[in-house]
């Protein structure tokens, strides 16, 4: 009994890991989203959920949550994804996210993602390929 219980549950597990993988985003996107996170981290600017001032660090980690949350549930398949879904809005208020820099006028979030992701791609496309 214990051993037919043992592998019910290793088999449990492989469809778990199964579905896990198959919910990642590209390997790109994975790329391209964490770039855009450490962005939001190193920047020096700030970022406004809800009415609410954070630092980088703090904005860093929500809009993480945020994307590991829809990666979970297997919606998000591209960068833009990401800053539609998860990094241009409040879930709960639908408020935009904003991000000021260097006590200059706030930009909308998705905006200031969008620009540091054509940026980083653009950087990327100079590069030789490996």
């Amino acid at each position: 009994m214990k051993k037919r219980a043992a592998v019910r549950f290793g088999l449990a597990l492989n469809l778990l890991l199964v579905g896990a993988a198959l919910a990642a985003p590209p390997v790109e996107v994975q790329v391209e989203v964490g770039y855009l996170l450490q962005q939001v981290e190193d920047s020096g600017c700030e970022f406004n959920r809800n009415g609410t001032w954070y630092a980088g660090k703090r904005a860093r980690d929500h809009l993480s949550l945020k994307y590991q949350y829809l990666v979970a549930h297997d919606q998000i398949s591209t960068t833009n994804d990401f800053i539609e879904q998860a990094a241009s809005r409040s879930s709960m208020t639908g408020i935009s996210y904003q991000i000021r820099c260097n006590g200059g006028a706030p930009v909308d979030s998705n905006r200031w993602l969008l620009d540091a992701l054509a940026a980083y791609r653009q950087i990327k496309a100079t590069l030789p390929a490996p």
